[in-house]
């Protein structure tokens, strides 16, 4: 059966398309149910990043399959299905591997290299299973996507510098404010993964650019302290550690408040920050304020932006950034190229071996069960050959079976997963009754 992904990334639809198909955590096993549901999808992964929503499926009938993925799209989209379908990248067979596997090393994101896809990768994978959606085509096909992700980020320096839209918007909240950040007091609301990038980008500055406050603001108490507590540990022997505060998120307005900088680091599936939390007096202008929203959907109302003395950034203006990196890094992401390359090759290699392995094995234990059987009937007709006479007949029989085997076994390995080979494998089974 075929492999296909269909999906929508940022570089083929605006950014308030992909915050519409983007599912949140707490609505992945329903999304995930729908899929195991659908008649012509056999095996299917749910990929949604900030910046893409991808299903990768093995599927039975190709062009209905990729019709259901459409429909489910473009359901969560609130578009028509032939609306959304301009916007569509849809891959099939050799392209998947290839495009997974580059998605994986950090080569398809918007800030090359960047650190959080790896892990979204594996965790998608390992929720596909958990509902019981995933398969072993496709649990391979993403354990081998991970393995080249750390190989990549091993063997290259692709992952050095500005790695993540965490790194990204530290870059653009310093180019965006006038003298940087040096001093500032930051907010940074959401003490998950992204929130923890920016707070650490933000820890990791020199001395020179550092906040001069830096106050996490989380729903969970426990998190936020776990992450002060290792921020104050890195940030020890750093010379001048930025002070730390942590608030619970009920009293995030307070300091904001105070703040000139804001980061909304939250996946949190709604607005969670408007103007009457980041200006309640609804002008900024005696204490202007930079927020930077690194949610998707986003997290803060984009009505905000609009407030005197208020600046709004959100992930769709992280271009200069990204620039930046692709200029630092594109030899690294030359090499890590060749090195998808290698892996999408070994991959479809074992791939090959794994399809053909089952009929070459009841191929070859027919035969030996045919010599077995032969040899053994014609025992009582050489009654006299000594044992020495007889392990020589085994030996030379083996032989010769394995010289018999051995031209269709490289042939079936060498064209397995292909019509061709499909064909041979089918006219093995029927002429030897595997």
């Amino acid at each position: 059966m075929p492999v296909v992904v269909v999906g929508l990334e940022h570089r083929q639809a605006p950014l308030d398309l992909l915050e519409r198909v983007t599912v949140a955590e707490p609505d992945l096993g329903k999304i995930l149910g729908t899929l195991r549901d659908r008649t012509n999808l056999e095996e299917s992964v749910l990929l949604s990043t900030c910046l893409r929503t991808e299903v990768y499926a093995v599927v039975d009938r190709f062009h209905d399959a990729v019709h259901e993925v459409q429909e489910l799209l473009a359901h969560l989209a609130g578009v028509a299905a032939d609306e959304l379908e301009p916007r569509l990248s849809v891959r099939f067979d050799d392209d998947v591997p290839a495009h997974l596997f580059a998605v994986a090393s950090g080569l398809e994101s918007a800030v090359p290299g960047e650190s959080e896809i790896l892990g979204q990768v594996r965790r998608a994978a390992e929720r596909a299973g958990e509902e019981k959606v995933s398969g072993p085509v496709l649990a391979e096909l993403f354990q081998h996507a991970v393995r080249t992700g750390r190989r990549v980020r091993t063997e290259t320096g692709i992952a050095r510098g500005t790695t993540s839209f965490s790194h990204a918007a530290v870059e653009v909240a310093e180019d965006s404010r006038p003298g940087g950040l040096a001093g500032a007091r930051v907010v940074v609301v959401g003490a998950g993964e992204m929130g923890t990038g920016v707070a650490q980008a933000l820890v990791g500055l020199s001395p020179d650019r550092r906040p001069g406050e830096l106050v996490v603001a989380n729903r969970t108490a426990g998190r936020a302290d776990a992450l002060r507590q290792a921020l104050e540990t890195a940030g020890a022997g750093s010379g001048s550690p930025v002070p730390l505060q942590t608030v619970p998120f009920a009293k995030a307005a307070e300091a904001i408040a105070a703040a000139d900088v804001v980061v909304a680091a939250v996946a949190a599936g709604n607005r969670i920050l408007g103007p009457a939390e980041l200006a309640p007096a609804g002008d900024r202008s005696e204490h202007p304020l930079l927020v930077v929203d690194l949610g998707m959907p986003r997290s803060v109302d984009p009505a905000a932006g609009s407030l005197p003395g208020v600046t709004l950034v959100d992930i769709d203006r992280l271009d200069a950034a990204v620039a930046r990196a692709m200029d630092e890094r594109r030899a690294e992401a030359d090499r890590a190229r060749g090195i998808v390359g290698e892996e999408v090759a070994r991959y479809h290699e074992a791939a090959r071996a794994r399809g053909a392995a089952p009929v070459i094995a009841a191929l070859r234990a027919r035969l030996e069960e045919v010599r077995r059987s032969e040899l053994d009937r014609q025992r009582s007709k050489f009654g006299e050959l000594p044992a020495e006479g007889w392990e020589g007949v085994d030996a030379v029989t083996r032989a010769v079976l394995a010289k018999v085997v051995h031209d269709p076994t490289v042939l079936l390995k060498e064209t397995a997963g292909t019509p061709r080979g499909e064909r041979l494998v089918e006219a093995l089974r029927i002429l030897f009754d595997l």
